[in-house]
């Protein structure tokens, strides 16, 4: 039986942690795409190396081109550089957006029928460009950061309360980072709203901690950022996807009309399955909450905006 085909692009800390976690489940066949001559090469011949001990015997290529890419299930775009010292947003913006518009097109031409999976940073608007330049319905265009910001806030919340992480739902919406809307009514831990277990000054640091979750990481690092987590919540939407689990998570998806939006990619809870984005499920809203996410928004349709005129141009 063939397996599904994964194309990760980019094979940095990310994109390599990836198709790690991909081969180790031995259910797909992977490449792994980098521009750097040798390291996606490296990367891949050392995954293969490690099959007979993991258990794993699928195929994992690594390359510089695209032509083994060809009828890959899904694409996972983790290519972009961070903002540098001294490098403008909007200069970043400009230079993810040409990088985003380059992997789309070579990858959207292999693989028509294939979901595309944005890591790659300022997200909700990298997930605009692969949109725009694939031309592809909005169902199999999506963003991972809320799986990732909701892990980080389950995370915190089971180390301040001693209780294992799977007791723990949460429920994350709107854009990645400063502008985060945790929608603390719907967060539970074994089944009771976390403002039972928790104060709210207490609560209101923990959500601080989430927004600055990748910041706190990378000022422990000193060079580079989170890898780990942001590979599991990669994974965690390959698999809901590609197993056609129908979980709902939180995805930055395409709005029409969903929570008074339209026209934008943003953080919302989204039932994943073989199509990809199937169903947007919108959840009741306090005035505060609606006011947060139509703020985010209002933030990425500007981004967006700035996206369109590069890609006019």
């Amino acid at each position: 039986m063939s397996r599904p085909k994964i194309t990760v692009v980019g094979a940095g800390n990310v994109g390599g942690t990836v198709a790690q976690r991909l081969v180790e489940t031995n259910c797909y066949d992977v490449v792994l795409v980098d521009i750097i001559e040798g390291v996606p090469q490296g990367k891949a011949l050392d995954l293969a190396q490690a099959g007979p001990i993991c258990g794993y015997d699928c195929s994992v290529v690594g390359t510089n081109g695209y032509g083994e890419t060809d009828q890959s299930s899904v694409v996972v775009i983790t290519s972009g550089v961070p903002r540098k010292p001294g490098m403008s947003r909007d200069e970043l913006l400009a230079t993810n957006t040409n990088i985003v518009k380059g992997v789309v097109r070579e990858v959207a031409r292999r693989s028509p029928d294939a979901v595309l999976l944005l890591v790659a940073n300022p997200l909700d608007a990298m997930a605009h460009v692969a949109y725009r330049v694939s031309g592809f319905p909005k169902q199999r265009v999506v963003g991972m950061a809320g799986v990732l910001d909701s892990a980080r806030f389950r995370s915190f919340i089971a180390g301040e309360l001693g209780v294992s992480a799977a007791e723990v739902q949460a429920m994350v919406l709107g854009g990645h980072g400063d502008t985060m809307v945790p929608l603390l009514r719907y967060t539970t831990v074994a089944g009771r709203p976390v403002s039972e277990w928790l104060p709210k000054e207490r609560l209101e640091a923990l959500v601080q901690r989430t927004r600055d979750g990748g910041a706190e990481i990378v000022s422990l690092l000193k060079s580079g950022s989170a890898y780990y987590a942001p590979s599991a919540a990669v994974m965690t939407m390959v698999e809901a996807i590609l197993k056609d689990q129908k979980r709902v998570l939180p995805c930055a998806a395409y709005c029409e009309g969903e929570y008074g939006l339209s026209g934008v990619f943003v953080g919302v809870p989204a039932r994943l399955g073989r199509g990809g984005v199937e169903q947007i499920i919108e959840y009741e809203l306090t005035p505060g909450e609606r006011a947060a996410l139509e703020t985010s928004a209002a933030a990425v349709r500007e981004l967006s905006a700035a996206v369109d005129r590069m890609l006019a141009s």
